[in-house]
């Protein structure tokens, strides 16, 4: 079974990527979020040459020998773009076999724990803390997310005091009962961050996201060397080998890949394989309701080593506009804190046709 053609539907912010076989078989997937109609681009010039005429359903030797392929061209962009393919393929194995993608590695289709996951940092601590309880009282959430620090800050606040004020109000309204995460996103330096991580500590947050700039995998190591709290991480990192490296030196306490920057599901599965290797859990980076939060729904219901908890986006059209109308069957139901994986055959969501047919469209096939 050869893979024939290679459709992309793109905006901006979302690209969808449909695979169709010799045989007329399809899958669908997705390339990363955000600058989706420029990772297309990629899709069409360094994916699709190597993937077309190839077996469809021996992904692991394709998804290895794309970027042997276009070794000049390491990085970001070629994993976002291959992410698109290896999802297509893998829901194209489901539907193939009558399959949940969940199943094809192992798990069962089963209910998500979810920490609700709040984008914000241009809100007060008072707002910020409102609105959250809002949410835990409508859909029953018991674990959240917020943000400290400003991204990439260096030490400097969103604004002057805000990270000092937010994590004793966050525990002064959610109380005990709530597992309480934070999110630095880059943003201090070692001895700032291990100020900060104390601070959480002290009122119970659970979990510190990504306290120093993700490329300096020495400070991330010594952050989580002076902290009882969990140092978490690795969102952004695309490599392999990086993966590696943060793994040998055990540079975060929880992994954190996401499985569309990373290069889709086979890469992601081999990053949690090490992480489980080494005694890590792993709890991916799923920030936005497009098909990413869907993949690692079925991730997280497959590997040993799942973290406690799926990050689930609480941002609505008021923050990212272009997640409504993506699916004809919502796959994010919120019940009791939690979201099931879908046990149809695939990942077990439909693409609306009405957004496909807004889309940007581009085919690169085996017929020209």
């Amino acid at each position: 079974m050869k893979i024939a053609r290679i459709e992309t539907f793109c905006t901006e912010f979302v690209g969808f990527l449909r695979v169709t076989t010799d045989t007329g078989a399809q899958g669908w997937g997705q390339v990363s979020p955000y600058n989706a109609d420029i990772t297309a681009q990629v899709v069409h010039r360094q994916v699709a040459p190597w993937a077309l005429g190839r077996d469809a359903l021996d992904i692991e030797t394709l998804i290895d020998l794309i970027p042997e392929k276009e070794h000049k061209f390491p990085g970001s962009y070629l994993c976002r773009a291959m992410c698109g393919l290896d999802t297509a393929l893998w829901d194209l194995r489901g539907r193939l076999e009558g399959k949940s993608v969940c199943a094809l590695l192992g798990g069962t289709p089963r209910a998500l724990r979810v920490y609700a996951s709040s984008m914000k940092r241009d809100i007060t601590p008072r707002d910020e803390a409102a609105r959250l309880l809002r949410l835990r009282d409508a859909h029953g959430y018991d674990a959240f997310k917020f943000r400290i620090g400003a991204e990439c800050g260096r030490d400097v606040d969103e604004w002057p005091g805000r990270t000092e004020e937010i994590i004793p109000a966050m525990r002064a309204a959610m109380g005990d009962g709530v597992a309480l995460l934070a999110d630095a996103n880059s943003g201090f330096s070692p001895w700032r961050a291990i100020e900060v991580g104390h601070i959480l500590e002290d009122h119970g947050i659970s979990h510190y996201e990504e306290p120093c700039p993700y490329w300096l995998i020495e400070q991330s190591r010594e952050v989580a060397e002076a902290l009882a709290i969990d140092v978490t991480g690795g969102e952004q990192d695309c490599m392999i080998p990086t993966w590696q490296r943060i793994i040998d030196t055990r540079a975060v306490d929880v992994i954190q890949p996401d499985v569309c920057y990373l290069g889709g599901l086979t890469r992601t599965l081999r990053v949690a394989a090490m992480g489980a290797a080494a005694g890590l859990p792993c709890t991916p980076h799923s920030a936005n309701l497009s098909m990413v939060t869907l993949f690692t729904m079925h991730l997280l219901g497959a590997i040993p080593n799942a973290g406690k908890y799926l990050e689930f986006s609480i941002e609505g059209a008021d923050y990212y506009p272009w997640q409504d109308g993506l699916f004809r069957n919502w796959p994010y139901t919120v019940r009791d804190g939690t979201v099931t994986i879908p046990s149809e055959p695939g990942w077990g969501v439909e693409i609306e046709p009405a957004w496909l047919e807004r889309a940007a469209y581009r085919s690169s096939a085996l017929d020209g």
